[in-house]
């Protein structure tokens, strides 16, 4: 594959949560690597068919670019962007992005991101931008997907198209002014409560339009508590606006293999 290379942006790391993703771990890690000096770190919340296996065995052919932090305990997704995120700190990236490793987030939209990182603190791969954007999924998947956006924005306020995207570029500095240690969303509000947080902050954030294509093997993570978890953390957003719970964020604490 040819090296398609980030001119004068080295310093991009790629966060890549993984849990049962053996088969689409290989194609979108060539494609990600395939960028020159993008550096990978796989975090992977043991899965039981051997993708953290699988990631090492990458990781040893990668000349240092792919590494793998196997997680135990407590699982989800937003304990594994958090674990993550304390890495991606405690390394010399520059920009860090979110990814779904299910190749739903095409890794040839990384080009855009990174450039309009250069107007903005947070950029967000938006599959609402532009109308709708999503490839395959069913009707009541994509109901409930517009309708979380503007449950979201109506409560909170954020002007945000996408809220709840997972594709996402942060700037060092932007990531590093979020108080990780005190954020306790797990699933897919995780996404919102950082976003949330990022602006509470004082981060910039824009939008990049993307086209998002449902997996093709592998079963979505989605469930019941996931669902349940995204209605509730909008009016927790709200809440600590309305009161005024303003924290400080906490300096990272966090050795990552991802040197």
């Amino acid at each position: 594959m040819a090296d398609r290379r980030l001119p004068s942006l080295p310093k991009v790391l790629v966060l890549l949560p993984t849990y049962n993703e053996r088969e689409n771990l290989p194609v979108i890690a060539e494609r990600l690597l395939a960028y020159g000096d993008l550096r990978v770190l796989v975090i992977d919340d043991g899965s039981p068919d051997g993708t953290g296996a699988l990631a090492d065995e990458i990781a040893a052919t990668s000349q240092g670019r792919l590494s793998v932090l196997h997680r135990s305990g407590k699982r989800g997704l937003g304990r594994s962007y958090l674990d993550g995120m304390r890495a991606a700190l405690a390394t010399d990236a520059e920009f860090v992005f979110q990814m779904d490793a299910d190749l739903s987030h095409d890794p040839k939209y990384v080009p855009d991101l990174v450039a309009a990182a250069a107007r903005h603190d947070l950029v967000i791969g938006s599959r609402y931008l532009q109308g709708v954007s999503v490839v395959n999924w069913p009707l009541r998947r994509l109901m409930l997907s517009t309708f979380a956006n503007w449950y979201v924005r109506t409560i909170t306020g954020m002007r945000v198209r996408d809220c709840t995207a997972g594709f996402r570029c942060w700037s060092r500095d932007a990531l590093a002014r979020l108080p990780l240690d005190r954020i306790v969303s797990d699933g897919y509000s995780f996404q919102v409560e950082t976003l949330f947080l990022a602006l509470e902050a004082g981060s910039t954030v824009g939008e990049v339009p993307i086209i998002f294509v449902e997996r093709r093997v592998g079963a979505s993570k989605i469930s019941g508590n996931v669902i349940r978890e995204s209605f509730v953390t909008p009016w927790r957003m709200a809440l600590r606006r309305a009161f005024g719970r303003r924290q400080s964020p906490q300096p990272p604490r966090y050795n990552s293999p991802a040197s």
